[in-house]
């Protein structure tokens, strides 16, 4: 009750004081095995990342994704994998290669360091500790980010806060600056003819973007962005897939690395590259973060 009696402002504020700092931020100070099994009692707490759990729920569940029965499992799920997602900014700053090597199985290998790439990913699991391999493996690799103004962050200081600093943890990451991407391919294309590696999550919704092309994920149409893909078509730049899983068991990492190679058919390179995401998805597709804003990917879901 006294929780209501604050003003929305405030409200919003603390949440996301809780969320994004107080609770992901116990990685820090706690040993892993004793943060991830208290994680695991909190990924129980419904209030914790409440409306956003809900809404990607309520999306999943219309587009037939959530099995009957299983919507508690899906949702603590769902909250312990944002949850380790933000956790890892803060492990990130206070561990060392050698417990990413003790937390982190990885399967496949990086391309050559002195050669351009486009390396792919998604919005699944948990992406740092992949960022953090690519830089141990002296990789040249810039991430791509947004824009980090705008209404998102209208009346969120916390938020906007912690956007940033996580921002600043990806490039101590990679060892390189991020690559701020508004409308422009201008800087992957000078980092490329550098030699050097752009990174970025391909799965954001087509209406961010200039160009978009259909594909089919489990069943269910879709629009992604093609101007990275395209990209690398039309300069004939290797592309790999990497996706970094979490086990919600224990809460070890996984990273699988796909070296596709360079490809000169954008249709067959977005199939390849987002066959990956649908095996992710159908590994856990709780897992997957933009459940959300499914609605901005897919097709509406039937009646």
């Amino acid at each position: 009750a006294m929780w209501q009696w604050l003003p929305q402002r405030l409200r919003t504020e603390a949440r996301d004081l809780i969320e994004l700092v107080l609770a992901p931020g116990l990685a820090a100070v706690l040993p892993w095995r004793w943060c991830f099994a208290f994680f695991k009692r909190l990924a129980r707490v419904r209030w914790l990342y409440g409306a956003a759990c809900a809404q990607a729920l309520q999306q999943a569940q219309a587009r037939g994704q959530v099995a009957e029965g299983d919507a508690a499992r899906w949702l603590a799920v769902r909250r312990l994998v944002t949850l380790v997602d933000h956790a890892d900014h803060y492990l990130a700053a206070s561990r060392s290669n050698a417990w990413m090597r003790r937390h982190l199985a990885v399967q496949g290998q990086w391309p050559r360091a002195d050669q351009a790439g486009i390396f792919c990913t998604f919005h699944w699991g948990a992406g740092m500790w992949a960022l953090r391999h690519a830089g141990a493996s002296n990789l040249q690799g810039h991430a791509l980010v947004a824009a980090m103004e705008g209404t998102p962050f209208a009346g969120r200081t916390v938020l906007h806060w912690y956007v940033r600093a996580r921002t600043r943890s990806v490039g101590h990451a990679l060892g390189r600056v991020p690559l701020v991407v508004s409308g422009s391919l201008r800087p992957v294309i000078q980092a490329l003819r550098r030699n050097e590696q752009v990174l970025a999550a391909v799965d954001v919704p087509s209406d961010q973007v200039s160009a978009s092309v259909p594909i089919c994920l489990r069943g269910m149409t879709a629009r992604v962005p093609k101007g990275l893909l395209r990209l690398a078509v039309d300069y004939k730049v290797p592309v790999t897939v990497y996706v970094t899983g979490l086990n919600v068991q224990n809460g070890q990492r996984s990273l699988r690395i796909v070296q596709l190679g360079a490809w000169d058919d954008l249709d067959a390179l977005v199939a390849a590259v987002f066959g990956h995401l649908e095996s992710a998805l159908c590994e856990d597709a709780a897992a997957w973060h933009f459940w959300g804003e499914s609605h901005r990917f897919f097709s509406a879901p039937p009646p």
